[in-house]
């Protein structure tokens, strides 16, 4: 003890040292604390991460979630949909599941409207400032409130959300499409129908917009049940002035996917499209003039092939089918004719140009006598009447069809089936221009036929 009380300083000096440095500690952890403590921003970023992305975590929408028809068509066209900037946070599961809003609550304007070109996005005043605390009365001094759920960037993303009254800008172009929500909406046609299961989702992107090959579950009908789901491209897609599908858009040319008559343009289009235009040349008239087909096969834009190498000796088959695709090149009666009798199987052409064994016809025995075989040109004629009168007159049927026989110049061949004269006032009521080339007006037969 009397050590202690003569030197007092020994005795205080190593606590006071003790103090000391348990002070200077926790100066120094306060600092290191100060420094990894995230900022404002960092803070709200981190604690808003739902209503983001469609999914949690950005995870892939289930497919039956999709608007119909995703399977054909994974994403929306650009052209139709340009690409949009959404810069607002939203989650439309936590609206209508958990608030129980229905899609009318906030998309009001959504149900009178008419035209694409409506803006069917929420009016703040309207719905936001209802349950938020803030106001959009004024747009340029929006005025936030002391609530969480009222500051700025509660909603809109971005480091300087609110900044200056300032937030990011929200582009949601116009869809290049006619589509009247209304008329959609009275048939009851609802939302997901055509935008999918929105109520699943959180954020709602343009993924959810309408595909067409969804469109055609309802305008792809036939018959009674078309109704006014009208099924022709102009119904919904843009047009000039002339009719034409507008396909020119900022975002690319609007080409037709390879789901629709398999008219997709992909590498192969040049071998594949006189296949599509075949089976359907009005689906390619939507887009396309005769003239864009003439310049391709007259030779101005492309080299000429329109017919395989191999063509003069298949033509005979396709020309006899009585296929409309010859016409629309060929005239029967100049182009036709003026070949076959260059190469010698016209009636009319030099014989000498005419190979050995060369004929036009079938021989005499299965084509002109009877009986008839398959062969015989009654059927021909009766199949495809055009492509024997581009070579042959009426006269020249009734060189043979005629009754007063071979001495007086005719065939002898009956031209009317037995009990014709029955049923002649049919035919010649329809067309009487036939019986007049062998009867005159005062024919005791013909009179008993009007």
């Amino acid at each position: 003890m009397g050590s202690s009380v003569k030197n007092p300083k020994r005795v205080v000096g190593p606590f006071s040292m003790l103090l000391a440095f348990a002070v200077f500690a926790a100066l120094l952890a306060s600092f290191a604390s100060a420094d990894v403590t995230p900022s404002p921003a960092t803070t709200e970023q981190k604690r808003y991460t739902s209503g983001l992305s469609p999914m949690p975590g950005d995870a892939p929408v289930p497919e039956e979630w999709m608007p119909p028809g995703s399977k054909e068509s994974p994403v929306p066209s650009d052209e139709i949909f340009p690409p949009q900037s959404i810069t607002i946070r939203f989650n439309h599961k936590k609206h209508v599941k958990d608030l129980k809003l229905s899609c009318k609550s906030c998309h009001t304007e959504a149900y009178a409207s008419s035209v694409s070109t409506d803006s069917l996005l929420p009016k703040p005043t309207d719905t936001c400032d209802s349950c938020h605390d803030v106001s959009h009365k004024d747009l340029s001094k929006v005025v936030a409130g002391s609530d969480e759920m009222g500051q700025c960037n509660f909603c809109h993303v971005g480091e300087d959300a609110g900044k200056d009254g300032r937030v990011a800008r929200l582009v949601l172009p116009s869809p290049n499409l006619k589509f009247n929500h209304k008329k959609h909406l009275d048939r009851n046609i609802d939302c997901g129908n055509c935008h999918g299961n929105v109520a699943e989702l959180e954020l709602a992107t343009r993924e959810q917009l309408p595909r067409m090959a969804g469109c055609f579950n309802c305008h792809a009908m036939g018959g009674p049940s078309e109704g006014e789901a009208k099924g022709a491209c102009t119904t919904c897609h843009l047009t000039d002035m002339n009719g034409k599908l507008q396909n020119d858009f900022a975002t690319g040319e609007l080409l037709p996917p390879d789901w629709l008559h398999l008219a997709g343009h992909t590498p192969d289009w040049i071998t594949r499209h006189k296949t599509v235009a075949a089976n359907d040349s009005q689906f390619c008239a939507s887009c396309h003039r005769e003239e864009d087909c003439a310049d391709c096969h007259d030779g101005n834009v492309r080299n000429r092939k329109v017919h395989p190498n191999d063509w003069i000796s298949m033509h005979v088959t396709s020309a006899r089918l009585d296929n409309p695709r010859c016409t629309s090149c060929h005239q029967l009666s100049t182009f036709c004719a003026d070949c076959h009798r260059r190469v010698g199987v016209a009636r009319d052409g030099p014989s000498d140009n005419r190979p050995a064994g060369g004929r036009f016809h079938p021989a005499p025995e299965s084509w002109t006598y009877a009986p008839r075989s398959a062969f015989h040109h009654a059927w021909e004629a009766q199949r495809n009447l055009n492509a024997c009168v581009a070579c042959h007159s009426e006269r020249d049927c009734a060189t043979c069809h005629a009754t007063r026989g071979l001495i007086n110049g005719g065939g002898g061949v009956n031209p009317h089936p037995a009990g014709f004269q029955a049923r002649c006032g049919t035919a010649f009521s329809r067309n009487p221009r036939p019986c007049l080339v062998c009867h005159e007006n005062g024919d005791k037969n013909l009179s008993e036929c009007r």
